[in-house]
């Protein structure tokens, strides 16, 4: 592997407005999907209860719907899970009785619907789960929060280890790998629970990881005076780097695939959103992040880089 991607000589930086097309036919009606439909928070962040349900035979949604508002579960969302004969039912905690935040009570008056609706021993809660609506907002502010600390400290460490050009560049195509991959949860109407939420900042670390490495490249051929302009030193840089691109992360890909199809459904989210970071992740490092540095450079440019002379001890003065 290594073999093949040695010596390589791709116009990485040639073909940048098309990687802008493509981001931008991406992004556009993503971003259009998201502002319609918004994101499909979990009962996590929501508040509410969530019952996971497995029944005998198919079921038809409508009659569960009808059957809930019956029961005094209101505005109740059906998904299937997994397959025909399992679907999951999340209700903003109602209120029930006399108590507006009795999860338990919610789940009985779910199970009175299905047992109307399906009948009874037709049908098994496979899971229950519940959280309340303010340790839900509390959820989502601190999962907002993580995110935005997690750029500060990238920031922090770009700042003290590149210029702030190289810093900046590395941020706005993490900040694309980011809002691509918020964008690829809505349009798959993923579940927006912890789990996924730990698969962006992952994805955060790991677009962050492999821009760096190019960078720290560019920095080594620019001391070094490698020959030709900014557009050569990063092509070079970037071909250099190449190895092993290709090997760590189309390793990634092949984990999170094998996740994707064999694993279940509650990890099965997770492999989904670091399957397209990974992919987004390499874009964006070999196509992104140049180009918005070679922008920044042309609108700034910096002094030529100088590198600094070997001091050479005198010899001794001979009598």
């Amino acid at each position: 592997m290594r073999t093949l991607f040695t010596n390589t000589s791709i116009d990485f930086v040639g073909v940048r407005r098309y990687a802008f097309i493509i981001t931008g036919l991406i992004f556009i009606p993503g971003l259009i999907l998201m502002l319609v439909r918004g994101l499909n928070y979990s009962v996590e962040f929501t508040g509410g209860t969530r019952v996971q349900v497995s029944t005998t035979t198919p079921i038809d949604i409508a009659k569960v719907r009808t059957g809930l508002t019956a029961e005094g579960v209101h505005n109740a969302e059906i998904q299937q899970f997994g397959g025909e004969n399992t679907f999951v039912v999340r209700a903003r905690t109602a209120k029930v009785g006399s108590d507006a935040d009795d999860t338990e009570a919610t789940t009985t008056a779910v199970t009175k619907a299905l047992d109307t609706v399906i009948g009874q021993g037709k049908y098994v809660v496979d899971d229950s789960e519940g959280v309340g609506p303010k340790v839900g907002g509390e959820l989502r502010t601190k999962a907002i929060t993580a995110i935005l600390l997690a750029f500060a400290a990238v920031l922090a460490y770009l700042a003290y280890r590149f210029e702030w050009r190289f810093g900046a560049a590395a941020i706005i195509a993490t900040a694309h790998d980011i809002f691509g991959t918020i964008i690829f949860i809505s349009f798959f109407n993923l579940e927006v629970s912890l789990v996924v939420v730990g698969g962006v900042l992952s994805v955060l670390g790991l677009s962050m990881n492999e821009t760096i490495i190019i960078f720290d490249r560019v920095r080594e051929n620019e001391h070094r005076r490698v020959p030709g302009d900014l557009a050569t030193v990063l092509n070079r840089s970037i071909n250099e780097t190449l190895p092993r691109t290709v090997l760590t992360h189309g390793t990634s890909l092949a984990t999170m695939l094998t996740l994707i199809i064999f694993g279940g459904a509650v990890i099965r989210p997770f492999a989904l959103v670091m399957f397209w970071g990974v992919f987004t992740g390499i874009f964006s490092s070999m196509y992104i992040a140049p180009a918005v540095l070679m922008y920044i450079r042309q609108r700034w440019p910096v002094q030529a880089i100088t590198v600094r002379a070997r001091t050479v001890k005198a010899a001794p003065a001979r009598r």
